[in-house]
């Protein structure tokens, strides 16, 4: 009998092994694919390309570094100075964090309103991610953690948008704001349920600083660290190994690669996903490399700074609103929000040393209000309506179609690839695509009976969650696989 068996190796179940095994527990780890990492993982997506992309997550922000310091991980996350770039007509917004007075000249009269705002964040980023590895406390308890009435009702009482509308002035600013408020999440920021800023939080809160920063090799390096960790400790992980079923008892049973059924049993069974969920994805996912950077309508600003951060594609508060309205009516948005940012600019060992050489790059576009109902129907007829209507609201603020800029793979095919909702339940076995497996949560025990646990529990004793769909999941965290390993390990 094992102690614990982890059913799925992405990330966070690599963190409750390599936690578990290192306190001496007998740990499986059974993982579908032929490799771990689920969803945080590189690959060399074009044949014949030599350029490894973080294919579906890309930025690192959450994972705390307690966590890396406990595991004795050796990966190394870099700092972008750019925060954001975002075309408005000719000109553009660019968050310069090195240089305080550009960003203020770029952000004119909106610049104090700015500082104010990200402020506040800040604070509550530094108070609110210590408790993130700790049992939950109450909505009260949190509160006073976060001891700032104005953050707490601004952030955790009032909806994001109003906050956005009230605090800020330019359509452009208020958008560039929201779009934290809006990755992956399928929401109107003004709407009453908060979840909006819910997701807002956890983008800002990301290991006390809200940065959202580069893995060095991608987030196969990450991975590969938390695998090693796991595997140094003691930990037995077996690929091509499909869960079937997870019983009250602690009894799993799974099929590997040859078709044949198999069961153990363990004391504890931890689950990567959740077993009912009513999650909805909403996110396009487009990988490209580019033979060049674009060109940008915006003479002040070089491609290498506009696209180092984030890059805002048609994202001011009304293009939002008005995307978010023809998605809800069941409708791909006519002129689609969505962001860029460019790995190699920062990591440039992603690519091969001839394509590095001859000035290539990657580039990684995250769609927004792209719901997994647009592609129920139709997946293959909805992807294509999709990316065309994507690819050509970015070309909309550039000086050039991106399309000219891509990269030919060897056998002539440009090098672009992109994933619906729908994508990713199909292949990764997401429930309804969403890339943190169900609405997030507050960082607070909503029920009374929560309190002081882990919110990993389930309503079996020994069947916990250690994915993103635990509570204070979500994101490259790492969270839920630690804090379930602390709820075993008492």
């Amino acid at each position: 009998m094992y102690d614990v068996v982890i059913a799925g190796g992405g990330h966070n179940g690599l963190v409750a092994a390599a936690y578990l095994a290192r306190a001496g527990r007998r740990v499986l780890v059974l993982e579908r694919l032929d490799h771990c990492g689920g969803l945080a993982v590189s690959a060399r997506v074009f044949p014949g390309v030599d350029a490894r992309l973080s294919r579906y997550s890309y930025l690192v922000s959450l994972l705390p570094s307690r966590i890396v310091r406990d595991l004795g991980l050796r990966i190394e996350l870099r700092r972008r100075r750019y925060a954001s770039y975002t075309p408005v007509d000719d000109g553009g917004l660019l968050v310069d964090d090195a240089d305080p007075a550009r960003t203020d000249a770029s952000l004119a009269a909106d610049a104090d309103a700015w500082r104010r705002f990200y402020a506040m964040t800040g604070h509550v980023a530094r108070r609110v991610a210590p408790t993130l590895l700790e049992p939950l406390r109450d909505r009260a308890g949190l509160r006073r953690i976060v001891d700032d009435a104005e953050a707490w009702r601004d952030l955790f009482e009032r909806p994001v948008g109003d906050v956005v509308d009230e605090r800020f002035s330019a359509d452009a600013v208020r958008g560039a704001v929201l779009t934290d408020a809006l990755i992956g999440t399928f929401a109107d920021p003004s709407d009453p349920s908060l979840l909006a800023n819910r997701c807002l939080l956890y983008h800002v809160v990301g290991d006390g600083t809200g940065d959202w920063n580069v893995p060095v090799g991608g987030m196969g390096a990450v991975t590969d660290a938390l695998a090693d960790a796991a595997r140094g400790a003691g930990a037995e992980l077996r690929t091509g190994m499909e869960v079937l079923h997870a019983d009250p008892s602690g009894e799993v049973t799974f099929r590997d690669g040859d078709g044949e059924e198999h069961a153990v049993s363990a004391r504890h069974v931890l689950l990567n996903l959740p077993g009912e969920s009513r999650a909805e994805g909403s996110q396009l996912k487009v990988n490209m490399v580019l033979a060049r950077l674009p060109r940008l309508r915006d003479p002040s600003v070089r491609p290498e700074e506009a696209f180092a951060g984030t890059f805002h594609i048609n994202e001011s508060r009304s293009q939002l609103d008005a995307a978010y309205r023809e998605a809800a009516a069941g409708r791909i948005p006519a002129t689609p929000p969505a962001e860029v940012y460019c790995h190699s600019l920062t990591d440039p060992s992603i690519l091969g040393p001839e394509l590095r050489a001859a000035g290539a790059h990657t580039l990684t576009l995250f769609g927004l209000h792209m719901p997994a109902r647009l592609f129920r129907a139709d997946p293959e007829g909805a992807r294509a309506a999709a990316l065309r209507a994507t690819l050509a609201s970015f070309g909309s603020v550039l000086a050039e179609p991106i399309e000219d800029c891509l990269l030919r793979a060897p056998d002539g095919t440009p090098c672009l690839e992109a994933k619906t909702p729908v994508d990713l339940e199909d292949e990764l076995g997401l429930p309804g695509g969403h890339i943190f497996h169900r609405d997030l949560s507050w960082p607070f025990a909503e029920d009374p009976a929560d309190q002081g646990r882990w919110g990993v529990e389930t309503e079996h004793p020994r069947l916990l969650l250690c994915g993103a769909g635990a509570r204070r999941g979500g994101g490259v965290s790492g969270i839920p696989g630690h804090n379930a390993a602390r709820a075993i390990l008492g």
